[in-house]
């Protein structure tokens, strides 16, 4: 590059997607560029400390302090609560619906799919215009997006638009493989249809609404039954090949896949998680839910119970309510896990199925026992358990014992343990953050008539 870039990052509220987007920020800064995240007001703060320049916008009214005087009072600035959790409004959703969890992937669309993307097309709805003022101050170069829902701003910024699918690739499949959210197998079509035709009752109204709105900001429309568009210059999904689906990335030089994308932001072990690691006995299993997930206080209480009756040591993301339950002598934990730094010592991974997690256990080569819950972490789950390289369970329905023999069964198998260290070593070898920042780095030029390395 003969000139340094402007790239606006806006990622979903989530530590999967804006992870993702921190590490190749992180990259291209180090090419010499100037990183800028729109992201979601909570992060306020957070990015900053990267090196990022921050210009956040809310995706729903701030929440009324207490003590205003009626329900239609809007909070100020200064009312907003300084202490909340990145993420936060996605946090507090997902307890709302977390019922839902419990419930067949069929019933989980309209429990918890489609309220999910009504809050989606409510939040780009409310960050239409603060997204407008942010392009205008920035005034980038090129819009990158990790998202699943559009946000017009981004389409008519007159930049070159970037996507990035970091969540299960079914996102972008077509009929010939398993319906996305469902986890249903791929040797197995019985129940696609009525699983595709449910979505489409659920969400056919809600598409159109939200495709007309799209339109009237002066962005292209929608493709049939989508809400975010496929850019025209560079489309980036994160997912190793040993895992994936026949027949991806779509042809064409438009789209990339990215064997893993897994950041070097993080710190390093403190103290006592670094003797905690070297202490011995036993082989050491690494339990994450993700964020979201570890919010299920019951549920994690029940996971630590099971596993404080094996000789394993575990490190435990307690998450947001981690002060809610305590851990056994045999386990460690912590509100959040420096989770790239942990992963390379840890033999096996517990996890909730969740694209970021999923992704970057492969990249260190560990097997995982996958407990999903929500969204595309049902078909990560199904993946991996087709693939052989890990274990599904039901995630509320299992048995204890079940848990367990996963976990000792994945310790026990040679094999697989051999595979999946030669399987990280390929991934890691592609190098995928940097492979992004190349990419975007040339997505800038594409203005000037340049093309894209295929």
């Amino acid at each position: 590059m003969s000139r340094s870039l402007t790239v606006l990052f806006m990622p979903e509220s989530a530590y999967g997607p804006t992870n993702n987007c921190i590490g190749i920020g992180a990259a291209l800064r180090r090419r010499g560029h100037r990183v800028v995240f729109a992201s979601e007001a909570s992060w306020r703060g957070r990015l900053e400390r990267f090196g990022f320049e921050e210009d956040l916008v809310e995706l729903a009214p701030p929440a009324r302090a207490p003590g205003t005087d009626s329900p239609g009072s809007e909070a100020t600035e200064e009312s907003a609560d300084p202490s909340a959790d990145a993420g936060q409004f996605w946090t507090d959703f997902v307890k709302e619906t977390a019922p839902a969890f419990r419930l067949s992937t069929l019933e989980q669309l309209e429990r918890f799919v489609r309220p999910t993307w009504q809050a989606l097309c409510e939040g780009a709805r409310f960050a239409q215009e603060q997204l407008e003022a942010v392009i205008d101050r920035q005034r980038p170069d090129v819009v990158v997006e990790d998202n699943v829902c559009a946000f017009p701003a981004l389409l008519t910024a007159r930049a070159p638009f970037v996507r990035i699918v970091s969540c299960n690739p079914l996102e972008l499949a077509g009929a010939e493989l398993p319906p996305k959210y469902s986890g249903y197998p791929m040797d197995d079509d019985g129940a696609w249809r009525e699983f595709r035709a449910e979505y489409e009752r659920l969400h056919r109204d809600l598409w159109c609404e939200f495709d007309e709105w799209v339109r009237s900001c002066g962005a292209a429309g929608l493709d049939d039954l989508e809400f975010i568009h496929e850019s025209d210059v560079l489309n980036l999904y994160v997912y190793p090949e040993v895992v994936d689906y026949p027949g991806l990335p779509p042809s064409g030089a438009r789209w990339h896949r990215l064997e893993s994308c897994v950041r070097e932001t993080e710190g390093s072990l403190t103290p006592s998680l670094s003797e905690f690691v070297q202490r011995p006995g036993g082989a050491l299993v690494y339990l994450s839910l993700g964020s979201l997930g570890s919010a299920d206080v019951e549920l994690m209480e029940r996971l630590v119970a099971s596993l404080s009756r094996t000789p394993h040591r575990y490190i435990v993301s307690k998450g947001p309510l981690a002060a809610s339950y305590e851990l056994p002598d045999n386990m460690w934990g912590a509100p959040q896990v420096p989770q790239t730094q942990v992963l390379p010592f840890v033999d096996v991974v517990i996890t909730h199925g969740g694209n970021n997690t999923t992704t970057e256990s492969l990249h260190f080569g560990k097997p995982m026992v996958a407990l999903p819950l929500f969204w595309d972490q049902h078909d990560n789950a199904q993946r991996l358990a087709e693939t052989g390289f890990g274990r599904r369970l039901s995630t509320y329905g299992h048995r204890d014992d079940d848990l367990i023999s996963a976990v000792d069964d994945l310790l026990a198998d040679d094999g697989l343990r051999t595979r999946m260290a030669r399987v990280g070593q390929a991934i890691r070898a592609r190098r995928g953050v940097e492979q992004a920042a190349a990419l975007i780095e040339r997505a800038g030029e594409v203005s000037k008539g340049e093309g894209l390395p295929r």
